[in-house]
């Protein structure tokens, strides 16, 4: 099984930045090699991709509505994720979800697809 548990959701301003971890664990997660990313969920919407990055860090992947505000990086030694969020928002509000997968799976944008989910941290970006 693997954990995940994110942090470093918050208030914060239009134009605003955060950045979201996501500490990973568990018996079989170093062993697996498995990508991670970020999906997120407005009030009301469905659950929609974010960033996908790579076990080895070397490929990233990203929505178009987040594309260069938006850089998801990771530290395998710490297993955790990070989505560091700039230009942030009024639209940006919304639950954030860590997620891992094989890179296959995570790249089809589609939630059940996802193996492993966070709980989520609130992002909220006020105008």
């Amino acid at each position: 099984q693997v954990q995940l548990v994110e942090s470093g959701g918050g208030l914060v301003q239009t134009g605003g930045s955060l950045r979201l971890s996501c500490a990973a664990s568990g018996r079989t997660f170093s062993s697996s090699a498995m990508a991670m990313g970020w999906f997120r969920q407005a009030p009301g919407e469905e659950r929609e991709f974010v960033a996908v990055i790579s076990w080895s860090g070397d490929s990233t992947y990203y929505a178009d509505s987040v594309k260069g505000r938006f850089s998801i990086s990771r530290d395998n030694a710490k297993n955790t994720v990070y989505l560091q969020m700039d230009s942030l928002k009024p639209e940006d509000t919304a639950v954030y979800y860590c997620a891992a997968a094989p890179l296959s799976q995570l790249l089809t944008k589609k939630p059940p697809r996802v193996n492993y989910w966070g709980k989520g941290t609130l992002v909220t970006v006020s105008s």
